[in-house]
């Protein structure tokens, strides 16, 4: 209840104030759930409730550089959306030195709009070889800015002629 009064109150005010309010909360699991999601976020349903954007956020693997960690890829999901449509799915790399990589997100999307090309753990951009490996071609796109701008160019190029960007990042595409 307590929850359910303060953002009652605050909604006004936080509109009026063109704000945005992040609420960060944790999963727990239900005992005894025999159909449905058995997991919940503690704290009752007026956070639900009163949210514009709910976004679903996991680790789905650990990035290493031989034994140290150096970050994690994560996949974010869209579990509600107000303002825009719902139930979009994206992945991203957070790094410990440098926070979400923009390096990780142009292969990515670079790799999914067909502008570079991936064979195995191969990197090929324009027929030629770039890197061996996610984090081998990242490193090459951070160490050369100009065909990291080359590449994110041909993007937005893409992108202004109406090119669609896939739904969802990472999908296998149906041919």
């Amino acid at each position: 209840r307590l929850m359910s009064q303060a953002l009652r109150k605050l909604t006004g005010a936080i509109s009026k104030s063109k704000t945005v309010l992040i609420f960060t909360n944790q999963l727990r699991q239900k005992i005894g759930v025999m159909f449905g999601n058995p997991e919940t976020t503690p704290g009752g349903l007026a956070l639900k409730f009163y949210s514009s954007v709910r976004l679903d956020i996991r680790r789905i693997e650990v990035l290493k550089d031989g034994d140290s960690v150096i970050g994690s890829r994560h996949r974010v999901r869209v579990v509600k959306n107000k303002v825009a449509p719902p139930l979009r799915v994206a992945e991203l790399d957070i790094m410990n030195e440098e926070g979400i990589s923009k390096t990780g997100g142009l292969l990515d999307v670079a790799v999914d709009m067909a502008l570079m090309e991936k064979k195995g753990s191969f990197f090929n951009y324009d027929g030629k070889p770039l890197a061996q490996g996610r984090e081998g071609a990242k490193m090459a796109l951070r160490d050369d800015k100009k065909l990291a701008e080359e590449i994110e160019r041909r993007i937005r190029e893409a992108v202004a002629a109406g090119k669609k960007v896939p739904k969802e990042l990472g999908e296998e595409k149906e041919e």
